[in-house]
């Protein structure tokens, strides 16, 4: 079942920012890398930096889920999201 707010979840929530960073990381690396080799020897210190961003955007995300964001949690004295418009 989706949220009753999702438009505003998704154009507010940090969580799904994060998210779509780390997406992006996981896009990136594999370019970036190949490119890389290509000019330098192929270094791990590329490969687990861009995993280690990875990770902690995907952490953060985690993180950002588990606390309250005014504009996508709405009110929390009487519970109710914010509306959507």
């Amino acid at each position: 079942m989706l949220v009753s707010n999702l438009r505003a979840v998704v154009k507010h929530a940090w969580s799904i920012r994060f998210m779509v960073l780390a997406l992006l990381c996981i896009i990136i690396e594999p370019i970036y890398t190949f490119f890389a080799a290509t000019w330098v020897a192929k270094n791990i210190y590329i490969q687990l930096g861009m995993s280690a961003v990875t990770g902690l955007l995907a952490v953060a995300a985690i993180i950002a889920r588990i606390f309250v964001q005014q504009k996508v949690s709405g009110d929390l004295a009487n519970g109710k999201p914010p509306q959507e418009g």
